[in-house]
C-alpha cells in the first residue's frame, strides 16, 4: 500500500502572541464539531507574517508523546479568498507524524506534541513554514498564508499492538475466495461503517504469501475512514460490526490478490 507517512524539516522560528492576527486584530473563526471537516471563516485584512498556534479546543485523551507516530486530520487552505488547498477529509486518511527524532517542522511539532486526543488546533503561517519544503507548494508562492485546522486523533507507539499478542500473520489455511475470519475478538468500541479505524496491518502476496507491506516495518499505525474506495477490497465487510482489540484476516480481489491481517487498535464514530 502507499506510503502515508510524511516528514516535514524544521523551520527556525519565535510564535508571538499576536501573529496570525488580521490588519483588524482578529484571527480565522472555526466552526463545526471535532472529526467533522471544519468551517473556516477568514477575517478581512492582510494577516500577520509570524507562524502563530491556537488551541481551538481541548480533548480528554491521551497527550501526544516524542516518539509517537501522531494520527490527525487536518484541513488546509488560503488565507487569500478562503480557498480550499487540500484537506485529509476529502481523501478518507488521515496524516500520519513520526515524532521520533527525525527531523519535523516546528511548526507542526508546536502544534502536535504534548496535545491530548481529540484536540483541534489552528496554526496560521506562511506556506514555506506551515507546510515545509517536503510538501509541494502547489499553486501558492512560499511567502502566502496558509490556515491548517487539525483534528488530532492520537499519538500512538511506532510498535503499538494488541495487548499481550504476537505480532500478526497470515494463516495457513487462508488465501483467496476465504471469507474474512475473525482471528482475535475484541472487546473495545464497536466498528461502525464510515468510522475511522487506527490499525497495524501486514499485507502478503499470493501464492508466495511473502509480506510486501507491513506498518509494523513502515513505521506505526495508519488511519483510514471505513468506507468503499478508501481502504481496500473487502476491508469495510470485514471490519464493520468487530470490535476495537479485534484481528481480523481478509482477502483481497484482483489478478494478484492480496492476504491482509488486521490489528484494529481504535475507532472514531464522530465523523
Amino acid at each position: 500500500m502507499e506510503e502515508i507517512v510524511r516528514l516535514f524539516w524544521p523551520a527556525v522560528l519565535m510564535l508571538a502572541t499576536s501573529c496570525g492576527l488580521a490588519e483588524d486584530g482578529t484571527q480565522p473563526v472555526v466552526t463545526g464539531a471535532f472529526g467533522t471537516k471544519p468551517v473556516v471563516a477568514i477575517p478581512k485584512g492582510k494577516p500577520s507574517r509570524t507562524p502563530s498556534i491556537t488551541v481551538l479546543s481541548t480533548g480528554s485523551g491521551r497527550r501526544t508523546l516524542p516518539g509517537d507516530v501522531v494520527l490527525a486530520d487536518v484541513d488546509i487552505r488560503r488565507w487569500s479568498g478562503n480557498r480550499p488547498y487540500t484537506s485529509t477529509y476529502d481523501g478518507h486518511q488521515p496524516t500520519a507524524v513520526v515524532f521520533d527524532g527525525r527531523q519535523v517542522a516546528e511548526t507542526w511539532r508546536q502544534s502536535l506534541m504534548g496535545r491530548p486526543a481529540g484536540s483541534r488546533v489552528m496554526l496560521v503561517g506562511p506556506a514555506s513554514e506551515a507546510l515545509g519544503p517536503d510538501v509541494p507548494l502547489t499553486g501558492v508562492a512560499p511567502g502566502d498564508t496558509l490556515v491548517l485546522v487539525f483534528d488530532i486523533l492520537g499519538g500512538y507507539p511506532p510498535d503499538a499492538r494488541l495487548v499481550g499478542r504476537t505480532l500478526p500473520a497470515v494463516p495457513a489455511d487462508f488465501g483467496p475466495g476465504s471469507p474474512p475470519r475473525v482471528l482475535i475478538d475484541g472487546s473495545g468500541d464497536e466498528i461502525a461503517a464510515g468510522s475511522k479505524v487506527v490499525i497495524q496491518y501486514l499485507e502478503s502476496s499470493w501464492p508466495s504469501r511473502a509480506v510486501v507491506d507491513s506498518s509494523y516495518r513502515r513505521g506505526g499505525p495508519s488511519a483510514f475512514t471505513l468506507k468503499e474506495g478508501a481502504v481496500p477490497d473487502g476491508w469495510v465487510e470485514a471490519l464493520v460490526g468487530r470490535r476495537v482489540g479485534s484481528r481480523v484476516a481478509v482477502s483481497g480481489f484482483g489478478d494478484e490478490p492480496s492476504l491482509y491481517v488486521i490489528d484494529v487498535l481504535d475507532t472514531f464514530t464522530h465523523v
